[in-house]
């Protein structure tokens, strides 16, 4: 889960130990334009301190108006936008629609389980509410599953759920896993070099043994995942670009010059289809001018998102040969 969601959480948990009613909005369906997507979380103390957001701030006036007045005792659905509803003095500035669950916030130790899945664990924790008992229970959910409300249950999915792999434990690797991690990413990085490996020291990166082409298979790549070539040698990069450029990762990208990707493509067609090797990203990132590894893995990230959202940036993978090599990318 995204950086801001994990705050909500834990201020939740941090403030019911500090002796505080706490409330916790989820957005679970939206129309039209709205700020916050569905999965949204906002915690709301009694005082009416925030964490988190489901909008630009009207919503919020209302929540803290509510735990206030009338305490949430009970989950019930609220909606915000339409002009039918109880909460239509309440427009979102976008013109959209939206609505959410509010409850009592989950209770400490359901709290501190879904906490301990997600920051030490790293893995996906699921919890299904039932907004008639009040009752919520854990789950293990499977991979790509979302947030969703169906009926009277509402099944909020927490942890990272998106993968990132990255061959080559070097600075920029270090760079893009801080970035990656607050956009909702759980992040492993394999490099075959003891050196490397040694001098890799995060530790919410998993590392990942074996030769970068079995790390990939290892990994098992699906759409929501993505791979990054970053350690500019082609015996480390492209066993694993052959591998993940057959699999279904929505995202497979490398470092390197226009030249030297030009060159990595040629040698990939020998054992690839045409199609395959258009889908790689290279050189990766949008050039956005980057020189210092935090800026290279801002315009990776970028890219990533982008196509994670289906943006059409106007540049396809297989015309990326002809792009103008930009100082960030003129590595021979």
């Amino acid at each position: 889960m995204d950086s801001v969601d994990l705050e909500v959480l834990q201020k939740c948990l941090h403030w019911q130990n500090d002796g505080h009613r706490v409330a916790l909005a989820t957005v679970v369906k939206t129309w039209g334009s709205s700020p916050r997507p569905m999965g949204s979380l906002l915690a709301i103390r009694d005082d009416g301190l925030l964490a988190g957001s489901v909008s630009g701030g009207c919503v919020e006036a209302d929540l803290i108006e509510r735990m206030r007045t009338v305490p949430a005792i009970h989950p019930e659905v609220l909606s915000y936008g339409n002009p039918t509803d109880e909460c239509s003095r309440f427009r979102l500035p976008c013109g959209g629609m939206l609505q959410l669950v509010l409850e009592p916030a989950p209770q400490k130790l359901m709290l501190q389980a879904i906490l301990d899945a997600i920051t030490h664990h790293h893995r996906l924790i699921g919890r299904r509410l039932d907004l008639a008992s009040g009752h919520a229970t854990l789950y293990t959910p499977q991979t790509g599953e979302t947030t969703r409300f169906v009926g009277l249950t509402l099944t909020s999915v927490h942890g990272p759920r998106w993968r990132l792999l990255m061959i080559g434990a070097v600075q920029t690797a270090r760079c893009l896993t801080q970035i990656a991690q607050a956009l909702d990413y759980q992040v492993s990085v394999c490099d075959p070099r003891e050196e490397y490996r040694k001098a890799w020291s995060i530790e919410c990166a998993e590392l990942v043994p074996g030769m970068p082409d079995e790390a990939v298979r290892a990994f098992v790549p699906d759409v929501h995942s993505a791979v990054v070539a970053l350690s500019h040698d082609p015996k480390i990069d492209d066993p694993a670009l052959l591998e993940a450029l057959k699999s279904p990762a929505f995202y497979v990208g490398s470092l390197g010059s226009r030249a030297s990707n030009a060159k990595r493509r040629e040698r990939l067609r020998q054992d690839l289809t045409e199609g395959d090797v258009g889908r790689l990203h290279g050189p990766v990132g949008l050039p956005i001018g980057s020189h210092t590894p935090p800026e290279i893995a801002v315009s990776i990230m970028a890219e990533l998102t982008a196509t994670r959202h289906g943006i059409e940036l106007g540049i396809v993978p297989a015309a990326r040969e002809n792009m103008i090599s930009l100082p960030h990318l003129a590595v021979s």
